[in-house]
């Protein structure tokens, strides 16, 4: 059986900040080492941005893999790798094949490749329909599988040479007669009698069978040589021979070739379910990325496919997490942010979530229960989340525990958090190729309130110019990326670290209400409201758009 590693999945929430990617790595590395074996991987379900993509430059650490989806898949099936590695074994041996394994279908590869596949009742139908005599001929069998199919051996001649012309017979009447009958490039099925097998080679027959391990003498082996004729003896007699020998054909004669119904181990069970259902095969071949053959599944591998097992961190909002969550088994989730629409599980979960700034935060204090070491690499990817979410300390998410943890895994990176944090937010800043839509994709966040669904992104910078550019690229095209996005509302905020303000622009029925009355200013004609202040989506700006809307 064939059954892909099943890894569990931590992954965090789409369109990821650097918290959400860094706690990905970070708690997977954290379970791994408490398993002591690869038992997670951090996975990504949205696309890296530039603040991020500087942390895991700086400190060698490859973007976890991207997952967009995490329904059930046929690599979650049982998959039963079968093959012939080449479509020149016998019918007979194909047949054995799958009476031992206890399938009707065998798949035949080249190379790795999928060249075609045989059933049970393609034999079965060769076996009683074919009566032509120049089977072997036609098929090109090697005479290997003769010498295979009948237990025999090969006295005289090559194995690996094929049978080009002729016809089967059986040598029953006398030499006088079978001299008549036998032409060049036959095979001929014969006894000990030393008459006949000196007729057929006389007559130029390809190949003599003596059957009952019958002895050869040296003269006609040493005749059969000068004349080209193979002999190969068997156990078996003339009639069992005579019934035996079509099976020796190779399966690449009858095989179906075109138009095979294959699934790849990626595509999802829910797609292939209706296939499998119209098409009435017992098998179907399953091939990898790359069109290499993996084995075959069967209707009965559906009930036992395997959900895919997730650990979600730095969110908990169903709305927020990757596409098939729903299918999923959710193990735990480590969070740090409100309680939404919840997210549904079949069965208990850890669930840890605590009022603080980042959930590296709670990552390293989880390091520091298990009394697992933190490296100087896991240090300064949890220290870069802290930095990040907390806006060097300044957002007012940020708690004491989280400048303590900042502070100790400044000190095990060696990293000075100014000058380190001053060229991370640069970085992320740095928006010259994006697009509008792109910028406030970078980090942006779904939130249902009511029976409304908010978008709410965010962009920080310690340089007002960077903003003031920003403002001007995004703002003409916010009401396009609200309604192509489906929302009632939409939020940007383009956060200034050094004077903790964001400038606030927005779109949307209610938008401008909610910022009037939530932060008792009076917003703008042009959409826009400068928040003093206001540096936190999490803490201060969403909370303000939750109380307005239940009010």
């Amino acid at each position: 059986m064939y059954m892909k590693k099943r890894p569990i999945y931590v992954i965090g929430h789409k369109n990821p900040d650097t918290d959400s990617i860094c706690a990905a790595i970070c708690y997977a590395n954290l379970k791994n080492k408490i398993a002591g074996e690869e038992v997670c991987e951090p996975r990504r379900c949205g696309h890296i941005n530039e603040e991020t993509q500087f942390v895991l430059n700086r400190f060698g650490i490859p973007a976890p893999g991207y997952t967009k989806d995490v329904r059930t898949q046929v690599c979650d099936m049982e998959i039963r790798d079968l093959r012939a590695d080449d479509d020149h074994i016998s019918l007979k041996r194909a047949w054995e094949r799958m009476k031992e394994e206890n399938v009707v279908t065998l798949c035949v590869t080249d190379n790795g490749k999928l060249a075609g596949l045989i059933t049970t009742n393609d034999i079965m139908e060769t076996c009683m329909d074919v009566h032509d005599a120049t089977i072997l001929s036609e098929t090109k069998t090697y005479y290997g599988n003769i010498v295979d199919t009948l237990d025999g051996k090969m006295l005289v001649g090559d194995m690996s040479e094929q049978i080009t012309s002729g016809k089967v017979l059986i040598a029953t009447a006398s030499p006088e007669i079978m001299e008549e009958v036998i032409v060049p490039g036959d095979i001929v099925i014969c006894g000990n009698r030393y008459e006949t097998q000196l007729v057929a080679i006389e007559n130029q027959a390809a190949c003599i069978v003596v059957c009952i391990d019958s002895k050869v003498t040296n003269t006609i082996k040493k005749l059969a040589e000068e004349r080209g004729c193979r002999i190969i003896t068997t156990p078996y007699d003339t009639f069992t021979v005579a019934r035996l020998i079509n099976e020796s054909a190779p399966v690449g004669s009858i095989m179906k070739k075109d138009k095979l119904i294959t699934f790849h181990t990626n595509d999802f069970i829910e797609d292939i379910q209706q296939t499998m259902a119209q098409v009435r095969h017992r098998y179907f071949p399953v091939l990898d990325e790359d069109d290499n053959y993996v084995g075959m599944i069967s209707r009965r591998n559906l009930l036992g496919a395997m959900k895919k097992q997730l650990i979600l961190v730095d969110h908990n909002e169903k709305s927020q997490t990757v596409d098939g969550a729903e299918n999923a088994e959710i193990l735990e989730i480590i969070d740090h942010h409100r309680l939404g629409t919840s997210i549904e599980t079949a069965n208990p979960v850890f669930f840890r979530n605590q009022p603080l700034g980042s959930s590296c935060t709670i990552i390293y204090s989880m390091y520091k229960e298990a009394g697992v070491e933190v490296d100087k690499t896991t240090a300064s990817l949890m220290l870069s989340a802290i930095i990040s979410d907390t806006l060097m300390y300044r957002s007012p998410t940020c708690t004491e525990v989280d400048k303590r943890a900042g502070q100790e895994l400044a000190e095990i990176a060696g990293i000075n958090v100014d000058d380190f944090a001053r060229e991370m937010f640069r970085a992320g800043s740095n928006m010259g190729s994006k697009t509008p839509k792109q910028i406030v994709h970078q980090d942006f966040k779904k939130f249902t309130v009511e029976d409304k669904t908010i978008g709410i992104g965010q962009v920080n910078s310690m340089s007002a110019e960077e903003l003031a550019e920003i403002k001007e690229k995004v703002l003409p095209e916010l009401k396009d990326i609200m309604v192509s996005d489906g929302l009632d509302m939409i939020f940007f905020m383009m956060t200034n670290i050094v004077t903790e303000s964001s400038i606030v622009a927005f779109e949307g029925n209610k938008a401008e209400s909610i910022i009037d009355a939530g932060f008792h200013i009076t917003a703008g004609s042009d959409n826009i409201a400068l928040l003093k202040g206001v540096v936190s989506r999490k803490k201060q700006l969403l909370p303000t758009i939750v109380e307005a809307l239940q009010q």
